[in-house]
């Protein structure tokens, strides 16, 4: 066929053009072997170079044989035709132009360049599709080799393709430009070629590697050559349907689309595609998207960055995609709201917007603010997170503060962690871009607030006031007058008088205005009679000016007057007279300033403006304070988040503190000091994060130099140590331990805290305790601090001097301990400890101070000589020998007090009486040393003793002739070796036992000295009543019980007497550590006392409670004590009212959840017991405590049983209020379709009580949170469920068994039979249970088949099936404890061996 004789027509598919589809139609005559492609393509390249771009309408079948054996052929010639098709495409294009501008083009010309363009094309872009396709393929194929993909791509082609795409589409675009429509008809366009153009670009957008940055390129020329087809072409239409596709289907290609767009509507003009695009977007159904996740993700991050790029043209759509608002999928959601805030951001912000741009920002904000409370947690968190840019940068209107505010600290109590986080970081950025104060103190805003707002109130006053006499009518005013005037003026005319004087006559320099003025402030002053006689000299010296000259001579002359006077006092004069002010305040000398009116009104002008700047100042200082308030609250909600599980949130309220901290909130003192203990933490994130908020607060103060910069370090650190606990100073220690370890604190710090300790430079007592303080804190990083400064640190606090400054003595002794030696016991081997001689001074001086403050009645003594005696022990050869020595002058003294007493007493009958504090210290004395000595026999003695024997077997191990050994004796000697070390370890831990055993107390030792006399003082509470003696006896009887086993024993009935009975809480409390420190030295003899421990949970004093609560805790958690039962008695610490005590029971809990199966094997017995009507707690609490319990069951096995156990516990029950706990209980659970089945199996457990609406309600309560999570087979069984609970609810359990019975052929059938088996199995057991009233729970149900002779066995052997709780007795927890009611049996609990139990 004649080249001029056919027509091409772009085929849908390579297919098409094998056919012949109608006349004149372009046909595929042949498709070449793959054997003659080489040549034929080198006949077409000659041909190309003889005729041009026309060469192609002869040659297509050529081009076209290659595409189709594009897989088959050879690199080599797949690369020739790419190039060979460029050239020829390229020609045309340049062509073209001289072509299309000839007026002379015949037909059939046109006709045939119009084909081969559209060859040219077709074969250009089918041959990039089928590179790209191969691209993809092969890069699929390959990930694992090792070569990389660009080189992989140079062995398959032999040449890099992605380098490639850009000239080809740079190519077709220049095409594009051309005005070819003039080829077609009518200068039409086909739809086929731009659909044909613009799909390699679309082909080319779906490789997931088009996003990545090297293919930048290859986007931005896709992008200007659809660019032209939209503007030239008509390509709108299908461009939006494409990308709308695209962006559903391809994840990657959200923002390269928005790129594309953005450049099209600004750099092309093409605003209109955002519109079509958004409002296809719009129009999606809600329902639909959230059917398809995928999409609604591509749509969703279009416009997210859409707006980011070209907010003002997005915000002209903003309308259509308000309806996504209230769709169901989050991510549109969370879509529209950011772009909302870009707009706000950039479009919307400033303060010079228009009134329309005004309202579209605050709907927007507004439309903002109520997502805060989105049922979803991702778009309340996003919420957060735009509110957090806005606010950083500037775009919130102060009117909207404190709303945005309160809206960030509401948020701090959501349950989703991520909201809590972002809530955190809102409010922190408030703080570091607030427009009212670096300072935000509410106590400092409130003196200023109140100061200014009472002046604006006077200002207001007196505006009210000159606004008042300013606005009188004249009208009124004047008839006020008249009476007056009119009386007046009669007497002058009736009685004529000589002319009085006129007290300043009218000049010739006056004018009618000035003597207007004159007039008007005579009458306004009641000077009438002087009014009238200006008046009638007017008349006659104005006789030609107004008002003056119009006199009518008909009416009288006291008319004539009268109207005169009149319309001078109402005329301009009174306006102008009013805007001076009061009348009353004009002199007469005011009435010759000609400018009074303009002087007038810049005086006004300037008391509106400073009024108005006192508004002004009011409500900032409003807004300052009620932000501040807001900031305050905040605070204390986000102290309580300090120790969430979460590390990120953690983090966060660290940083947010340390900004609060920095803006002077008071409150956030108490912050940073509660992140203390968060050094200890086992996240090495939260420790760090404590680390840098503390260097942030205290390493980097400000100064002018090392020192001021050391000086505010010091002043700064020392009001952390105010009032601090001793936790508290232990925490700082350990930050400043670290920080000296790694040297960040300079030698300028050590050298002011020395100065101060010293008194070097002038300090206060407190400045210098708090200096000595830090001082032993940075000692524990580097003891060379104290230990070369010994001398001076014995100096400064154990001086000669009276009265001693024992805090000062304490903080002293607490800076040298840190030079004993702290090394773990494997490294201390080879070392002999640090100790100084018992000669030393640091010992003299201690054993002096002790001695002397023993006779005096100082409080700060006791604490103090703890302190020493264990610096003593710590750090003295033979520290028993001095601390016997300072016991021996101590009861010296005593007894030397009590002569004196006994020699002045007058009756010879009555019994000499020591001093209350003297007893007292002599017995808080004895006890530091029985513990003190115990320690040091237990680390130090046995300590030595190990390291000697160590050494001695290495010396004598170096002695022995080596050579006469082989390797079997070796072996055999290495394992005696062994074996003779463990021996060695048991006898020297044998010895130190012996010696606390029968010596430390035996009657020739000093100690045993004092045990008749503390014996004498804890048995005689009523004569010995002195609280703080009483205090210090039991703390003394406690430490003495650890020396010794026997005495132990024997002392374990007076102890817990005490423990029971004393009407001291500081004596209970005590005491209750001491019993926890007994249980774990001695587990075998406080064993049976156990439940006298678990009853101080109980105690009404909140410190007994909480101290309680510590120590069992520590037991608990140890597993020092079995856990039985009574460990209800910590759960009902929850809802202690003490927050700090119900936060420890939560806390012990939490971690109790960690062991195992602990709390799911203890809940049974806990809820005997709290549900129990006598002994348990009121249903609210019940609830409050099981909720928090249940939480911790996340297993589904655990589940699942305790829903039959519960079920099952319904037949035991007694009481209506056991059945709504058991239900409440049930309805907490997070119950499965297994769970609910359990449910089902053993619904005559709990179908009878359903008539009651709460039980109802828990059970429906259950049904809901299954379908929330249901899957739809799963579905049937709890509409069963749900049909049978109604039915029980409101016709009883018969109705259920008739609603079985109509299901016979359902699918519940078989498992509608176990009920009744299990049902009579439970009735035997429940009758046999009935006799006795106690809350008994069945034992769980087994399968019929398996179990059938047991169940007979069990029924007969064991009636009752009862929990550990219930087999205490009340008995147990009596105080009254006779030698009849002492426990004597013990359980031998096994135990690793004493010493690793031993303080």
């Amino acid at each position: 066929m004649s080249p001029q004789l056919y027509e091409f027509h772009l085929p849908l598919s390579p297919e098409e053009l094998l056919k012949s589809g109608g006349v004149n139609q372009y046909v595929v005559q042949e498709i070449l072997s793959i054997r003659n492609l080489p040549s034929q393509l080198r006949a077409f390249q000659a041909a190309f170079r003889a005729q041009g771009p026309l060469a192609m309408l002869e040659h297509f079948d050529t081009i076209y044989s290659i595409l189709h054996h594009f897989r088959s052929i050879d690199p080599g010639l797949k690369e020739d035709t790419l190039e060979f098709l460029i050239k020829v495409v390229s020609r045309h294009s340049q062509e073209l132009p001289t072509i299309l501008d000839d007026a002379a083009l015949s037909v059939s010309d046109r006709s045939a360049h119009l084909n081969a363009l559209k060859m040219n094309c077709y074969a250009l872009i089918r041959l990039l599709e089928s590179f790209e396709t191969m691209s993809s393929q092969t890069s699929l194929m390959d990930l694992d080799l090792g070569k990389g993909k660009k080189a992989r791509a140079r062995t398959t082609y032999g040449f890099d393709w992605e380098e490639e795409r850009q000239p080809i589409l740079q190519l077709l675009t220049q095409l594009l430009q051309l005005d070819i429509r003039h080829l077609w008809n009518h200068s039409i366009i086909e739809e086929e070629f731009v659909s044909l153009v613009t799909g390699c670009c679309y082909r080319l957008l779906e490789n997931p590697t088009i996003s990545h940055q090297k293919n930048r390129p290859t986007r931005e020329a896709i992008t200007r050559l659809l660019g032209v087809a939209l503007t030239r072409y008509n390509h709108m239409l299908s461009a939006t349907v494409k990308i709308i596709q695209m962006l559903q289907h391809f994840e990657h290609l959200a923002p390269v689309l928005v790129a594309a767009v953005s450049l099209w509507a600004t750099d092309y003009g093409m605003k209109s595609i955002v519109g079509e695009i958004v409002r296809e977007i719009g129009q999606k159904c809600p329902q639909e998207l959230s059917r398809d996740p995928a999409g609604a993700k591509g749509f969703a991050a279009f416009l997210t960055e859409l707006a980011e790029r070209i907010p003002a043209i997005l915000m002209s759509c903003m309308c259509i995609l308000l309806d996504h608002l209230d769709g169901e999928n989050y991510m549109m959601r969370n879509a529209v709201l950011a772009a909302m805030a870009e707009m706000v951001l950039q479009v919307l912000s400033g303060d010079q917007l228009e009134e329309a741009a005004r309202d579209t920002r605050d709907q927007f904000l507004d439309t903002l603010q109520a997502h805060g409370h989105d049922v979803n947690s991702f778009v309340r968190s996003r919420v957060l997170q735009l509110f957090t840019r806005i606010v950083q940068q500037k775009a919130l209107p102060l009117t909207r503060f404190q709303a945005v505010v309160a809206l960030a600290v509401g948020r701090l109590a959501d349950k989703s962690v991520l909201v809590c986080k972002n809530a955190i970081q809102l409010l922190a950025s408030f703080l570091a871009n607030n427009p009212f104060s670096c300072k935000l103190s509410d106590t400092d805003l409130a003196g200023p607030l109140q100061k200014e707002t009472q002046k604006l109130q006077e200002m207001r006053a007196q505006r009210r006031a000159a606004a008042a006499s300013a606005a009188l009518d004249p009208e009124e005013e004047w008839e006020a007058m008249l009476p007056e005037l009119k009386s007046t003026l009669q007497q002058l005319l009736k009685l004529p008088q000589e002319e009085e004087e006129i007290p300043e006559a009218i000049t010739n320099t006056d004018t009618t205005e000035d003597v207007k003025t004159r007039i008007h402030q005579l009458l306004a002053k009641a000077s009438y009679k002087q009014a009238i006689l200006v008046t009638r000299e007017a008349i006659g010296h104005f006789q030609e000016s107004e008002p003056f000259c119009h006199m009518d001579p008909e009416q009288s002359e006291e008319t004539r007057f009268l109207n005169l006077l009149e319309t001078v006092f109402k005329g301009p004069a009174a306006s102008t007279q009013n805007t001076q002010g009061p009348a009353g305040n004009m002199g007469p000398e005011q009435t010759d300033c000609k400018d009074k009116p303009s002087v007038s009104e810049s005086g006004k002008s300037r008391e509106n403006d400073e009024l108005v700047k006192q508004e002004m100042l009011v409500q900032y200082l409003q807004d300052a304070y009620s932000f501040s308030l807001k900031i305050t609250e905040a605070v204390s909600i986000i102290s309580k988040m300090m120790y969430e599980n979460t590390t990120t949130v953690v983090q966060e309220v660290i940083e947010f503190f340390v900004m609060v901290f920095q803006f002077g909130v008071p409150q956030a003192l108490v912050g940073v000091r509660r992140m203390l203990p968060l050094i200890w933490s086992k996240d090495p994130g939260v420790r760090e994060a404590v680390l840098n908020a503390y260097r942030q607060l205290y390493l980097n103060p400000k100064g002018d130099s090392a020192r001021a910069k050391a000086q505010a370090l010091i002043q700064n650190l020392s009001l952390l140590l105010v009032d601090a606990s001793v936790g508290t100073i232990q925490c700082l220690e350990e930050i400043l331990c670290e920080f000296v370890q790694k040297d960040e604190l300079k030698p300028a710090v050590t050298q002011v805290l020395w100065e101060r300790a010293v008194e070097k430079v002038p300090c206060s007592a407190v400045e210098r305790c708090s200096s000595v303080m830090l001082l032993g804190m940075m000692a524990r990083g580097k003891p060379e601090i104290v230990g070369s400064n010994l001398d001076t640190l014995v100096s400064i606090g154990l001086d000669e001097k009276f009265p001693q400054d024992y805090r000062l003595a304490q903080q002293v002794c607490h800076a040298i301990a840190n030079l004993s030696d702290r090394r773990k016991p494997s490294l201390s081997k080879r070392h002999p400890p640090f100790r100084l001689p018992q000669e030393h001074r640091l010992f003299e001086r201690l054993r002096e101070v002790i001695t002397k403050g023993f006779l005096h009645p100082d409080p700060l003594w006791i604490p103090f000589k703890e302190v020493a005696v264990t610096l003593i022990y710590q750090l003295a050869e033979g520290p028993e020998v001095i601390c016997a020595q300072i016991l021996q002058g101590c009861a010296k003294q005593a007894l030397e007090k009590l002569g004196e007493k006994s020699s002045t007493q007058e009756g010879p009958k009555d019994a000499p009486m020591l001093p209350t504090f003297l007893l007292m210290n002599l017995l808080s004395l004895a006890g530091d040393v029985a513990l003190q000595q115990l320690v040091h026999l237990e680390q130090a003695v046995s300590g030595e003793l190990c390291r000697r024997r160590v050494l001695r077997e290495e010396q004598e191990q170096k002695t022995k002739d080596l050579k006469e050994k082989n390797t079997s004796s070796e072996t055999t000697m290495e394992e005696e070796m062994g074996l003779a070390g463990a021996a060695a370890d048991d006898t020297e831990a044998e010895l130190i036992r012996s010696i606390c055993e029968k010596e430390l107390l035996d009657g020739t030792q000093v100690l045993a000295a004092f045990v008749p006399l503390l014996l004498k003082v804890c048995n005689s509470p009523g004569l010995y009543s002195n609280p703080e003696l009483s205090a210090a006896a039991s703390l003394a009887l406690g430490k003495f019980c650890m020396i010794s086993a026997t005495f132990c024993d024997s002392q374990l009935r007076l102890l817990f007497t005490m423990l029971e009975k004393s009407s001291l809480p500081i004596v209970r409390s005590n005491l209750m550590i001491a019993t926890g420190d007994l249980a774990i030295r001695f587990p075998n003899l406080v064993d049976p006392w156990t439940p006298h421990l678990y009853a101080r949970l109980r105690d009404p004093a909140q410190q007994v409670r909480r101290t309680a609560g510590l120590v069992m805790t520590h037991l608990i958690l140890k597993d020092m004590v079995k856990v039985k039962g009574q460990v209800s008695e910590m759960a009902v610490l929850l809802i202690d009212p003490v927050p700090q005590i119900a936060a420890l029971a939560k806390n012990f809990f939490n971690e109790l959840s960690h062991k195992g199966n602990a709390i799911y094997n203890l809940l049974p017995d806990i809820i005997s017991r709290l549900s129990d009507p006598e002994g348990g707690v009121e249903e609210e609490p019940f609830h409050t405590i099981m909720k928090q319990l249940l939480s911790y069951i996340t297993k589904d096995k655990q589940t699942e049983s305790l829903v039959e156990k519960l079920c099952l516990r319904f037949r035991t029950a007694r009481t209506e209020r056991q059945y709504r706990d058991l239900a409440y209980c049930v309805s907490q659970l997070p119950l499965t379709e297994r769970g609910l089945r359990k449910m089902l199996d053993n619904f005559d457990c709990f179908g009878d009580k359903l008539s009651d609406e709460s039980i109802f309600s828990a059970f429906l309560s259950v049904v809901g949170k299954l379908r929330r999570g249901a899957k739809p087979e799963g579905k049937a069984i709890i509409d069963e469920f749900e049909q049978k609970l109604r039915v029980c609810h409101t016709r009883g359990l018969d109705a259920v068994e008739d609603l079985e019975v109509g299901q016979g052929g359902s699918q519940r059938a078989p498992s509608a039979k176990k009920p009744s088996t299990v049902s009579k199995r439970h009735q035997h057991l429940a009758s046999a249970a009935s006799s006795d009233g106690d809350f008994v729970t069945p034992e769980p149900r087994r399968t019929a088949h398996r179990h059938r002779n047991t169940q007979q066995r069990v029924s007969k052997k064991k009636p009752r099936i009862v929990f550990s709780s219930d087999e205490s007795s009340e008995e147990e927890l009596s105080a009254e404890m006779t030698e009849d009611e002492t426990p004597k049996k013990t359980t031998p609990i096994r135990r690793a061996p004493p010493r690793r139990h031993r303080p």
